[in-house]
């Protein structure tokens, strides 16, 4: 979650929004990224999309069978949708979401019948500084 905490701090000196995700296996780091949205005006370029698509290129597959998924905020619903698309076999999460997650708040993608995968997941995992980026982030923006 170290990892997925400097990717977040990153993002904030980017000006994006400060989430970070790392994605391992068998304790090696595959993938890591910060959010990219306003940099590659792209809705989808959340962290864990940029994370996701990098490992899957790292293994030359469309699944990330066997690899954890670190995460600094709870993931939206198109991530968390990704997330059992990649077969991700662990997730861990820091800051709940309450306004936008999709996996114990609002959608809760995982709980649906149509989740195709459901990876254990693993909230709170570094929650408190995840939280205090986060809140030191949107204070110095309102």
């Amino acid at each position: 979650m170290d990892i997925a905490l400097a990717e977040a701090r990153a993002a904030d000196a980017r000006g994006e929004v400060p989430v970070g995700a790392v994605v391992v296996r068998e304790g090696e780091v595959l993938a890591k990224a910060g959010n990219r949205t306003r940099e590659l005006s792209d809705p989808t370029a959340h962290a864990e999309l940029l994370a996701i698509r990098a490992a899957c290129a790292a293994l030359g597959s469309e699944r990330l069978v066997g690899c954890d998924l670190y995460v600094t905020l709870e993931p939206c619903a198109m991530c968390a949708a990704a997330i059992a698309g990649a077969r991700v076999a662990r997730l861990y999460y820091g800051a709940s979401d309450p306004k936008s997650g999709g996996v114990a708040q609002g959608a809760r993608v995982f709980v649906h019948p149509q989740a195709h995968h459901v990876p254990e997941i693993y909230d709170g995992i570094g929650a408190r500084e995840a939280e205090e980026i986060l809140r030191a982030f949107f204070a110095a923006r309102r």
